[in-house]
């Protein structure tokens, strides 16, 4: 299909990009101003919808794997004789890249470390603590954020390749309110959102990978780290990705996430040979088999009597789970896109469990040797430092650990590599999907388009920076997540209707 900016849909355009415009003018007027909304902001969110977040999303899980199991699970996300595009090893690997990437190396041994030093239930430090920490952080980064990936990727392919609507989530309401309304300022307003909570959700995302990287070379070369070095990591980084977007999804991203998987693969065999081998093996199988047995219980805690908040010193509910649940949800939209676009042919039970189970247990994997590492050496030497460095600054916590290991230096180079690579792919992915979502449903965008919104998003990152970093990040998560978890709600009942009329 040849390239035509006709083919731009430009309320769309122009009402994201004047949402995206008002906080970056906002931002440049005063950063301090910012600062304080978003301090009011996050409370808000905390005090009165965290509870919300624990339930939604909860349902999201049950409901992907009820259609999956259910007389619908056999029906293709594309015409009955449909193939997959991509093999099953090249879309594990596209899925896994896009929807996670950053956040992996970037926690990979923070979250474990700081839940082990400043566990919610258990002594801090202790082997008790260990276990509880990995649980923790299996929960975190297992089937609920795959969950809310896969209700907008399932719906949208649905809509898209077996329904034959244009590629946008507010086709997916049609069969709810109607072609007319999709059609008009409801679907105007529907694409709106998603263009817009895709844009600061990586942008966010963005913002983690730059603090990383600053800290990394820092750490390595001695550079010292600061927002300035962060803005100019992500500066260089945007002019690598728009490179990969204009090369199209199946050169670019392709490739690239391919290449990755590589490296992130490489690197854990590295450490788990060369850390505590036996010690990660009993953690990962022990911490799997906690996570799954209180699944339940953790979907739904809230800490109601305050227990864990006064054992921890803090609210630790919205600051971990109902931050995490927000964050999921704003990459959502363009995730759940990319997706959709790389499954058509495949099953709804063949996509459920694909998308699901296997990128579950990857993120198992991964954090079981980065942070079952960390944790081991706590246990055994109290003063490696990496629980002191991750309470400081939880940039510095894989920088610390790699220091203890033999090859230290090239294994720290090697996760900013990744970071690097990953911080490409998601954006990649990002430009692509906000591309086709501001163009009408085109699934090749006009590069011109793609380049505008890359720059953009990496702008948003840019002033997140400024206005404070890991909060001003977690704050917009909340803001932009809550208004698009309520319609992904709103879009699975469109879907279960559509399906009514499916012939099984």
């Amino acid at each position: 299909m040849q390239e035509n900016s006709s083919s731009i849909d430009k309320g769309v355009t122009f009402a994201s990009v004047t949402c995206c415009a008002i906080f970056i003018i906002a931002t440049l007027i005063s950063q301090d101003g910012v600062k304080a909304v978003f301090d009011t902001l996050f409370k808000f969110f905390i005090t009165n919808f965290g509870w919300s977040y624990l339930l939604i999303v909860a349902g999201f899980v049950v409901f992907c794997f009820g259609i999956a199991f259910s007389k619908y699970g056999s029906l293709k996300l594309g015409k009955d004789n449909d193939k997959p595009e991509f093999s099953l090893m090249a879309w594990f690997s596209m899925l896994f890249a896009a929807g996670m990437g950053i956040g992996l190396v970037f926690w990979g041994v923070a979250e474990p470390v700081y839940h082990f030093a400043g566990p919610p239930f258990a002594e801090p430090k202790s082997a008790q603590a260990g276990l509880d920490a990995m649980r923790i952080t299996f929960f975190h980064w297992g089937f609920h954020p795959w969950a809310c990936y896969a209700v907008v990727a399932m719906l949208l392919a649905y809509s898209h390749f077996r329904k034959g609507n244009p590629c946008q989530l507010s086709w997916i309401l049609e069969p709810l309110i109607g072609r007319e309304r999709v059609q008009g300022i409801i679907g105007k307003s529907i694409d709106t959102l998603a263009i817009v909570v895709t844009l600061f959700g990586v942008a966010t995302s963005l913002g983690l990978g730059a603090m990383q990287v600053s800290t990394g070379l820092s750490e390595l070369f001695g550079i010292p780290k600061g927002t300035s070095v962060s803005i100019t990591v992500i500066v260089i980084v945007t002019f690598l990705y728009i490179l990969s977007a204009v090369s199209g999804v199946n050169k670019g991203i392709k490739i690239l996430s391919n290449t990755n998987m590589v490296l992130a693969f490489g690197l854990l065999v590295l450490m788990l040979s060369a850390g505590p081998t036996v010690y990660i093996l009993e953690l990962f199988i022990e911490s799997l088999g906690s996570y799954l047995q209180n699944i339940v219980g953790m979907s739904f805690f809230l800490d109601t009597s305050d227990s864990v908040a006064k054992h921890a010193g803090y609210e630790w509910i919205g600051a971990w789970t109902v931050f995490y649940w927000a964050w999921w949800l704003t990459w959502a939209p363009f995730v759940g896109a990319f997706i959709a676009r790389i499954s058509k042919g495949r099953t709804i039970k063949e996509f459920v469990l694909g998308a699901l189970l296997a990128p579950t247990l990857l993120c198992a994997i991964w954090f079981s040797i980065m942070g079952g590492s960390a944790i081991q050496m706590e246990l055994t030497d109290a003063t490696v430092g990496i629980a002191d460095a991750t309470f400081k600054d939880v940039t510095m916590a894989i920088f610390v650990m790699f220091n203890h290991f033999p090859m230290g230096f090239f294994l720290s180079l090697m996760s900013m590599i990744i970071v690097c690579v990953f911080f490409i792919t998601s954006a990649d992915s990002a430009t692509y999907v906000v591309g086709v979502m501001s163009s009408g449903g085109n699934l090749n965008p006009n590069n011109k388009l793609k380049i505008f919104w890359g720059v953009l998003c990496s702008t948003i990152a840019a002033m997140l920076l400024l206005t404070g970093g890991l909060k001003a990040i977690q704050t917009v998560s909340f803001v932009v997540s809550f208004p698009f978890m309520i319609l992904m709600v709103v879009m699975i009942v469109a879907f279960m209707r559509s399906l009514k009329s499916e012939k099984i």
